[in-house]
């Protein structure tokens, strides 16, 4: 590659070559604070470090911690020297104009010779190959810090100055193509997104079996009836419960009691009728449809275990959070942990279950849902999980599942589960009072197909716009690829090579140095006295 980029004009250089780094401004809590005032300065940190410097939670320190060198200025490059993440350390933001303001202890800030297109330099930045260079400096440590050195030391290809003005240009009318590609391709992203809740509004409302319903009008329930109905299969389902307990007591104390005895099924929670007033803000229903708390048509929702797993391939594989994806069960990143028989029986999972995510830090992923399969059978699940086991007499698993991921028990979710500290939780008891409507399980499962046939077609979307957004992504490496090897714009002999750039930034910066001062010590008194020699 040397050779090519000397026919070109081009050398290859250290960023330090180039560029001076500074690091950020240093102070104690009780120096800053997050309002403004005349007499702080605002301070940019590693979180303000995007595709662009943001500048939302910015903290203030007092002016008189900032050096003049630390205040940021149009064209200086960001840098997260210290992160959490080792994909964040070592990503960067060029600064624009109008920023008065200084940067923390976390971030270095690299300030570019006049004479090197700062946007060029920016862009080698967030080339794949600058990744790899900085996972290759954290590859096996924790610590996520990088020193000057990981900066300054990285080799780059540097053009002539007018070229570089070129590629910026090409680049960035590139880019901006792009972008309004993936800004089309995330609006309908998010159209399908509304789609699918109206397709789910619909089929809760009994608008997708409008036909099927008028045809079966003679045959239908009313409202009454099926609310009896329910109520008789559940005081059933217990009594099943009640006698496959005591067939299994009878069992343990036939094996002379080992370990604890098995738990009493709970009696069913009884609830009240809903109140007309609380049904105000939800849907008329057709003939044939009730409105329902949960609890009356599932089993008790059980909590998942606390014990500790690990990805020691020894024992039971738990269910975490991470494996609940889109509907289903993902099971590529599971942990482990040995259980008892009793314990395993506890945490056991049945096809047609439902597992749902009961605590997070986003209000989004509580009562995100996952449908267990048959070949899911074989694991158990963690704490931060609650599985709940529909009276299948009563509801499909299915309609079940796609009615939990519907606005109108979305919305109810996300009311009982919000919180102020920062972590939100939603438990059994707000579960089975979450209000759902529910009908006949010939209907239920005309719904289901109806479902079924028209997300399965929004799903192949969704895939082909992921998909698309990915090659959009790619195709931005693919032109940096090009622009840092000389392909992307034509090249002119006439202009001046980079390397006598680069001997003149040399010169420069030299010239910048302070000029050395020789001293000699002489003690008199026990006092130490300096004296500078002139320098011509």
């Amino acid at each position: 590659m040397g050779e090519d980029i000397e026919k070109a004009g081009w050398v290859e250089c250290c960023v330090g070559d180039v560029s001076n780094l500074i690091r950020g401004v240093t102070y104690k809590r009780e120096q800053s604070g997050k309002t403004p005032h005349a007499k702080m300065t605002p301070i940019l940190r590693a979180n303000n470090i995007s595709k662009n410097l943001t500048f939302e939670d910015l903290v203030y320190v007092e002016k008189s911690l900032v050096k003049p060198e630390q205040i940021i200025q149009e064209n200086d490059i960001i840098f997260a020297m210290s992160s959490g993440s080792k994909k964040h350390v070592g990503k960067s933001a060029i600064a624009s104009h109008g920023y008065d303001g200084s940067f923390g202890a976390f971030c270095g800030l690299l300030r570019v010779a006049s004479s090197i297109t700062a946007k060029y330099l920016s862009y080698c930045f967030s080339s794949n190959e600058f990744r790899r260079h900085i996972e290759g400096i954290s590859k096996g440590t924790n610590i996520n810090n990088l020193k000057r050195e990981h900066i300054l030391e990285y080799v780059f290809p540097l053009p002539p100055e007018n070229e570089q003005h070129r590629i910026v240009a090409k680049i960035e009318e590139l880019f901006s193509e792009l972008d309004k590609g993936i800004e089309s391709l995330k609006t309908a992203r998010e159209q399908l997104k509304v789609y699918r809740q109206a397709v789910l509004k619909h089929a809760f409302e009994g608008k997708l079996t409008t036909q099927w319903r008028e045809e079966n009008k003679d045959r239908l329930e009313t409202a009454d009836q099926l609310l009896a109905r329910i109520q008789k299969e559940r005081d059933a389902r217990y009594q099943q419960q009640i006698e496959e307990w005591e067939v299994v007591v009878k069992e343990w104390e036939k094996n002379e009691k080992p370990g604890k005895k098995p738990a009493k099924p709970k009696k069913p929670i009884v609830f009240e009728p809903i109140a007309t007033e609380m049904l105000d803000e939800f849907h008329d229903l057709p003939l044939g449809w009730n409105y329902i708390h949960l609890g009356l048509v599932i089993d008790e929702p059980k909590y998942g275990t606390s014990k500790k797993c690990s990805y020691e391939h020894d024992g039971f594989g738990v269910l975490r959070i991470p494996n609940v994806v889109s509907g289903l069960i993902d099971a590529s990143d599971l942990k482990y942990a040995n259980f008892d028989r009793g314990e395993a029986e506890t945490y056991n999972l049945k096809e047609g279950d439902i597992l749902i995510i009961r605590s997070n830090g986003s209000i989004s992923i509580v009562g995100k849902c996952a449908l267990i399969s048959e070949h899911d059978e074989k694991y158990l699940y963690a704490g931060y999980l609650i599985r709940l086991r529909p009276n299948d007499r009563l509801v499909s698993s299915e309609y079940l599942l796609a009615l939990l991921s519907s606005h109108l028990v979305r919305s109810q979710i996300e009311s009982k589960a919000k919180s102020t500290s920062g972590v939100n939780n939603i438990n059994s008891g707000e579960l089975q009072s979450l209000i759902v409507p529910v009908c006949s399980m010939k209907e239920q499962s005309l719904i289901v197909d109806n479902i079924s046939i028209t997300l399965s077609s929004l799903e192949y979307l969704e895939s082909e716009i992921e998909s698309n957004v990915k090659k959009s992504l790619a195709l931005r490496q693919s032109i940096l690829k090009k622009a840092f090897s000389g392909q992307l714009v034509e090249q002119d002999s006439n202009d001046e090579p980079a390397s006598v750039l680069l001997e003149r930034i040399k010169t420069e910066k030299a010239q910048q140095q302070p000029k050395k001062k020789t001293h000699r010590h002489s003690r008199e008194g026990g006092n130490l006295e300096r004296i500078y020699k002139p320098t011509n």
